[in-house]
């Protein structure tokens, strides 16, 4: 059986400004290692042989239907902006509608350099490739919104980096869109308003069909990334890059590059190599979102035509970001508290007990989960701090409905611990792929304690500890 995929594109109708298009870039010897059947049977894809895939999936043949494009948009990096950045080693081949009416991108990540690539390769090596698959994965598993894996290919080609020769490897990831705020930043920059107004005509019929006018966007998308960072925060996971080029106006984690889930908390934690500063550290990514939503504000005020106030009004919307982004993490704290309608009130309690935590070195995963089964007391240097914060929350919880069951449906057994995903992209360069495998199926069913998988749930022993993540471009 071969491989179909029915596709019914849309943004390769739009004006040919939004983007180039090309074929990806051939490999040498794709070689199918993973392939995502229970996300392709969502979207009504039939799968083919495994050499069909490859095929497919590396790009060396697009499958019947593909229209492959690299998207244009521009973006602030660290504050800095960057008028034009675009897709430098991804390739959009199409959408396709599910059968319950979504519509869904695949795009291509590692497939060759496009006009976009800025002196760069356009490639992925197998590391970020492998990484980007099991933390998106897990990442849905955990109810958050995110793009997907669909499937991994080797290239059999190797690609260069500073630390050498590595096994060049392409993802296939889906996605409600890759549109982002930088891609009204590319059109905004330029002045385009015609290209800026079929930019927000596209976004709103495939995203937002409640919107009647831009400031209705801008609050949808406030709204969406709000509760998409609230959700960050509630399970430790730092993004690393939060640039507008990886903001996606859809509300969904994109561009898994030096993310990282933390074992110890601290509120300052910063992972990234790029992250010099810790502009973009645990506790920051609040403010960085709405510094964000600012700046797609920016982009659409040029289609108001009274711009004064548009000004005042998305202004009013931007300076009321953080309250949507507290109340959005008061209710998720508080279920992890054990609290199902967690009040303004509950909120020293939470942000005591993190602060006993940051204070005592406590594992942010199992102290969480370790609240449901009266082990909490463990992950602490000195237990006394837990037994003092203990006190209050047991008075709080006495009157709530079963406190223990909302803790564990709101709290994960497991997560993708940085040491571990190392581990698995070492074994797969080396050509095991059962630890990358093992994690999918762990992960895959983050709240149910599994058996022979107690060993995911240990933070690193300290020569295992990973300081820092890369992106991997």
């Amino acid at each position: 059986m071969s491989l179909y995929i029915p596709f019914d594109n849309s943004y390769a109708h739009l004006p040919d400004r939004f983007f180039t298009r090309l074929d990806p870039v051939p490999v040498k010897a794709p070689r199918l290692v993973a392939f995502n059947a229970g996300l392709a049977a969502e979207m009504g894809i039939t799968p083919g042989t495994p050499e069909d895939m490859a095929q497919a999936f590396s790009g060396n043949r697009p499958p019947k239907g593909a229209a492959p494009l690299a998207q244009a948009y521009a973006g602030h990096q660290f504050g800095g902006f960057s008028p034009q950045l675009g897709d430098g080693r991804a390739n959009l081949l199409g959408e396709v509608v599910t059968p319950g009416g979504q519509r869904l991108d695949i795009q291509l990540k590692g497939s060759g350099p496009t006009p976009y690539s800025r002196m760069g390769d356009g490639r992925a090596w197998l590391g970020p490739v492998l990484r980007e698959y099991v933390l998106s994965e897990a990442m849905h598993a955990l109810g958050i919104p995110t793009s997907r894996a669909l499937a991994a290919v080797t290239t059999g080609e190797s690609v260069y980096r500073e630390t050498g020769a590595l096994p060049g490897a392409i993802l296939a990831r889906v996605a409600q869109s890759h549109i982002r705020v930088g891609t009204f930043q590319y059109f905004a920059a330029r002045r385009d308003v015609p290209g800026l107004q079929a930019l927000f005509e596209h976004v709103v019929e495939r995203h937002y069909p409640q919107a009647q006018n831009p400031a209705d966007l801008l609050e949808a998308v406030i709204e969406a990334q709000a509760r998409l960072v609230a959700h960050w925060m509630s399970v430790g996971f730092i993004h690393g890059v939060m640039n507008t080029d990886n903001t996606t106006i859809s509300g969904e984690t994109i561009d898994y590059g030096p993310c990282a889930f933390m074992d110890m908390f601290h509120p300052d934690t910063v992972y990234s190599s790029i992250d010099a500063h810790g502009r973009y550290a645990f506790s920051n990514q609040p403010n960085v979102i709405v510094w964000n939503m600012a700046q797609l504000a920016t982009a659409l005020v040029a289609l108001m035509p009274d711009q004064d106030a548009a000004i005042e009004d998305f202004t009013r919307l931007v300076h009321a970001m953080p309250d949507r982004i507290h109340a959005h993490w008061l209710q998720a704290y508080g279920r992890k508290i054990g609290l199902p309608a967690a009040t303004a009130e509950d909120a020293p309690l939470i942000t005591g007990l993190l602060q006993a935590m940051a204070e005592n070195r406590a594992d942010f995963t199992n102290t969480f989960r370790a609240l449901s089964d009266g082990g909490a007391r463990d992950q602490f240097l000195d237990p006394g701090a837990f037994d003092a914060w203990e006190a209050g929350w047991q008075k709080r919880i006495a009157t709530e409905d079963d406190p223990a069951r909302v803790m564990r449906q709101a709290n994960p057994v497991y997560i993708p611990r940085n040491h571990r995903v190392e581990q698995m992209i070492a074994a797969a360069v080396a050509g095991d792929f059962a630890p990358f495998e093992r994690l999918l199926r762990v992960l895959a069913d983050p709240f149910t304690p599994q058996e022979g998988a107690r060993d995911l749930t240990h933070p690193p022993q300290p020569a295992e500890v990973v300081h820092q993540t890369f992106c991997g471009t």
